[in-house]
């Protein structure tokens, strides 16, 4: 079996993490690194980093540093997205990252896992991973975590702190730890233009 190549696919696994090759992961902590010290005043070899690091990249995602991630060619973003500081992206299976997403700091998403049962965990190097998908529009709050398995539906909000550890469906906020839908987002929502100072 080649190993890369199924944990790209987008489907779920449960194999040994001491067979999935080092240099890939290598390869990864190295461009993370080379960009989290890069000099934020040449954005083009930042881009140029990231370009190398991704699997889908475009030039109108805006990473903050510290970025860490496990293989980096798993993360697919699909358009403009905004990846505050201090996330960490647990690509282990593909992570699909829709248009005008926004990623407030210190969110991580975790497609990685273990064995619930101890014997299991404690005694072989098994992992388990899913595939996360966040859908155009969303924005996740700071600090929150999202499992694998996870998809999180157009338009939602996830409030600051959640662990989302089951789907969200379009177009609401939800939050909390498990995170759950609080309600529908409405046109009450709206900011008035008369709010908007500039």
């Amino acid at each position: 079996m080649d190993i890369l190549s199924r944990i790209k696919e987008d489907k779920g696994f449960v194999g040994n993490a001491m067979h999935i090759p080092r240099e890939a992961q290598a390869k990864a902590r190295r461009l993370c690194w080379k960009f989290n010290n890069s000099d934020p005043d040449d954005p083009k070899a930042q881009r140029d980093i990231l370009m190398r690091l991704f699997g889908t990249y475009y030039s109108s995602v805006y990473l903050m540093p510290s970025f860490r991630c496990d293989f980096g060619f798993n993360i697919h973003f699909k358009g403009f997205a905004l990846v505050n500081y201090n996330c960490v992206f647990l690509d282990t299976s593909p992570i699909h990252i829709g248009r005008s997403v926004l990623i407030g700091p210190g969110v991580v998403l975790a497609c990685a896992g273990h064995p619930i049962h101890s014997e299991q965990r404690c005694s072989s190097a098994l992992e388990t991973s899913e595939p996360i998908t966040i859908e155009d529009g969303v924005w996740i709050g700071a600090n929150s975590t999202v499992c694998g398995g996870v998809t999180i539906g157009e338009g939602s909000v996830i409030g600051a702190g959640s662990v989302v550890t089951s789907d969200i469906p379009k177009g609401v906020i939800a939050a909390g730890v498990p995170c759950k839908v609080l309600r529908e987002i409405t046109e009450a929502d709206r900011i008035a233009p008369e709010r908007i100072e500039f």
